[in-house]
């Protein structure tokens, strides 16, 4: 009888609650960006060194998943950016795995396929909306990216003016000369 039992013969209860953090982190291993889930890593230190050691550790491996200070983390690489997904030691591999490929695949497709620092930078309003239709307090929302890029797209069209940006405003009155001139 093994059934829903650990190495310990415990009992595990099945939970929603699969994801303990999210991260991107540079090529020298600098946050941009975190959510943790749970009280893990409690204080903002505590999360930057566990953050520093992880990458440390895998920078370098050509490997997609490590078990890491009790904790089994996925990750990939990319340019100058590595994309992590922890869960707990007795987590299911292949959910973490899926929740890090619709993270990556959705970043992908809101920096239309130019996943690098810069963009990411340029772009980091949509990048943690993603995360949050992804993942929320740790469970799983969404796994599909076309369908969080979908939620995470804004239409300049839809915005009322005095919440649109500057740049935005400008852009939209550059199309609108542009099209008066062309009638």
């Amino acid at each position: 009888d093994l059934k829903g039992n650990n190495m310990d013969g415990v009992i595990l209860e099945p939970s929603l609650y699969t994801v303990k953090a999210l991260a991107i982190l540079d090529n020298d291993g600098n946050r941009l960006l975190a959510k943790y889930y749970d009280e893990t890593f409690p204080t903002s230190k505590e999360q930057k060194t566990f953050e520093k050691n992880l990458f440390n550790k895998t920078h370098r491996a050509n490997a997609e998943i490590i078990m890491f200070e009790g904790l089994t983390c996925v990750y990939k690489s990319n340019v100058d950016l590595f994309f992590y997904v922890v869960g707990s030691s007795n987590e299911n591999e292949l959910i973490l795995a899926s929740v890090l490929n619709a993270f990556y695949d959705s970043i992908s497709q809101i920096l239309r396929k130019n996943v690098e620092k810069r963009a990411l930078l340029d772009n980091m309003d949509a990048i943690f909306l993603a995360a949050d239709e992804i993942c929320d307090g740790g469970i799983v929302l969404e796994e599909d990216p076309n369908a969080v890029v979908q939620k995470v797209a804004i239409r300049n069209d839809d915005i009322p003016l005095g919440e649109q940006t500057v740049a935005q405003v400008l852009q939209s009155a550059k199309e609108q000369i542009k099209w008066s001139l062309l009638k």
